[in-house]
């Protein structure tokens, strides 16, 4: 009996041996994260790439407050999901965001409405020609804020991969849209629902296929 007992302490001695404490997840201290990664991204295009002629003058367009606070709303209620799911526990609700997807998703519903009226119009009134660098350019700055939620969820334990991956590629999208806003002169709903929106869709997709591979455990 003996034996068998320091048998098991030798055993669960060496399980227990090369165990280091871990932080806990803190929700506050993940929410901070984000928020400082989107910060500094606004902060980087203001930096680098100045700003809109309106916003420089302290008249900011009505389109642009409402677009980009629509974008704002979706990318933090995304975020805020995307670090509770990092501590999965009985009870988190997980929809929480899907408000603010709907009113988002207004924009490109919009645009679509008018280009049925006129297809020809709305694609010019879209600014083809600055508009796929504005996706390309949203896309390539909410990498960092992206980036910041992956490495939250790798130290936590997400229990559905793939719908963190997705949330993760929409707050993602929303930060670089909604840094990229402060450059980006132009305001009609067929340039934002259409290219603004397409950078949202296209980082959700990316965060949907790439993240799960990233924070399995």
């Amino acid at each position: 009996m003996n034996a068998m007992r320091t048998d098991t302490e030798n055993l669960i001695s060496g399980l227990v041996d090369e165990l280091q404490p871990v932080r806990p997840l803190r929700f506050w201290r993940g929410l901070g994260l984000a928020l400082a990664a989107m910060a500094l991204t606004v902060i980087m295009v203001v930096t680098l790439g100045g700003v809109r002629p309106d916003l420089a003058a302290g008249r900011p367009d009505a389109m642009f407050l409402i677009a980009s606070g629509l974008f704002l709303l979706l990318g933090l209620a995304a975020a805020v999901t995307v670090v509770v799911m990092g501590s999965p526990r009985v009870g988190n609700s997980h929809d929480g965001w899907r408000w603010a997807a709907a009113m988002a998703g207004l924009l490109p519903l919009a645009a679509l409405l008018l280009a049925l009226g006129d297809f020809h119009a709305a694609w010019i009134a879209s600014e083809p020609e600055h508009g796929l660098l504005c996706t390309v350019y949203s896309l390539g700055l909410g990498l960092l804020t992206g980036a910041m939620l992956v490495l939250w969820l790798r130290r936590g334990a997400p229990t559905s991969p793939g719908y963190a991956g997705l949330l993760t590629g929409i707050a993602a999208g929303c930060a670089g849209v909604f840094a990229f806003s402060f450059a980006c002169p132009f305001d009609s709903i067929m340039h934002i629902g259409l290219w603004h929106g397409l950078a949202v869709a296209v980082s959700a997709f990316a965060g949907w296929l790439i993240v799960p591979r990233l924070v399995r455990w």
